[in-house]
């Protein structure tokens, strides 16, 4: 099976004997090509045209990640299952604004109801105070059925988004890792450093799921279709976020996995450290791993044959087969 790889060091990539080959001071490693689904670069790391034609040839996407964490961009290589007649349904259901809102509110409607979902968990485990925020973000949803434009509904979204933020000192209840606000470009706590780089984290994982489909990243439905590379991954990213990244951050806090010495400031905010990094990714390889029963699907699947399931069901909408419904957790 595929797995993704993580280059945390500084060194050299490049083509070596018909496979992968990192060499770093002391270091030289082959990376089995035929096993690599996708390649992380997060140290300085030097590599050539022969290498990236090699990454095209062997269909392996590469992102990379800049000092403090935050995603720069992406090697995204030759699309091999790109169909003209599936970038002509998703540019009519750009073009189209009802079809373009129908979509667009999906997004929005996964990704409310997984946030929910989430606050809903941890008001079973003893957290009462949980109820008002649900409440609100109840009251904030009620307004999404007669919204006409894009821009309103991106309003609304970011309001459920900042309720349910509000409720993360409750959940976390650790003076080491207080929330306060959202702080972002550069976060200004550890928190939401913790915030920004899994959501950077999830934007990847998605964008790496759609090159394995016939969907075109470039056309996005709730986030506009401009001059921006990327954004369907975007939208898609909103549904998963709550259940794996905000569960994730939950979690290693809890255990204590990450602790503050994990952290260092700069002035342009607050640092992931390297080892941190690594814990981080550690554990979201095994979330995107674990398996669950999924309700008309029937059998075990992993969160990340989920998101691939998740961009079928937008192809059968968009050609017509399938009234798209997000995924919603049933924990």
């Amino acid at each position: 099976m595929k797995k993704p790889v993580y280059i945390f060091s500084d060194g050299v990539l490049k083509r070596k004997n018909n496979t992968l080959f990192f060499e770093s001071e002391g270091v030289q490693k082959f990376i089995p090509v035929e096993n690599t689904s996708e390649i992380y670069i997060f140290g300085e790391v030097d590599l050539n045209k022969r290498f990236l034609e090699f990454l095209t040839q062997s269909e392996i996407i590469m992102h990379f990640f800049n000092r403090f964490g935050y995603y720069v961009g992406s090697f995204y290589p030759r699309e091999y299952l790109n169909s003209g007649y599936m970038i002509l349904k998703q540019a009519e259901h750009y073009l189209d604004l009802q079809k373009r809102l129908a979509l667009a509110k999906a997004f929005v409607k996964g990704a409310y109801k997984n946030m929910k979902q989430v606050l809903k968990y941890y008001q079973s485990r003893g957290i009462d105070s949980l109820d008002r925020y649900i409440q609100q973000m109840d009251n904030q949803f009620e307004n999404i059925p007669d919204i006409d434009s894009i821009a309103t509904l991106m309003a609304i979204e970011g309001n459920i988004r900042q309720t349910y933020y509000g409720s993360f000192d409750l959940i976390i209840d650790d003076d080491n890792f207080r929330f306060e606000k959202r702080t972002k470009r550069p976060p200004k706590n550890a928190i939401n450093t913790l915030i920004s780089f899994g959501n950077s984290m999830m934007y990847t994982i998605v964008l790496s799921e759609i090159y394995r489909t016939h969907l075109d990243p470039r056309i996005g439905y709730l986030h506009s279709t401009n001059f921006r590379r990327f954004t369907l991954n975007l939208d898609v990213a909103e549904i998963f976020k709550p259940v794996i990244i905000d569960r994730l951050i939950f979690s290693i806090i809890s255990k204590n996995i990450l602790k503050p010495e994990h952290f260092e400031e700069d002035f342009e905010g607050m640092l992931l450290k390297d080892d941190a990094k690594k814990l981080f990714i550690n554990e979201l390889e095994q979330r995107l791993s674990t398996t669950i029963t999924v309700k008309n699907i029937g059998s075990h699947v992993s969160y990340r044959q989920l998101i691939r399931i998740e961009l079928y069901k937008i192809e059968k909408h968009i050609m017509g087969e399938k009234e798209y419904e997000p995924y919603v957790t049933q924990w």
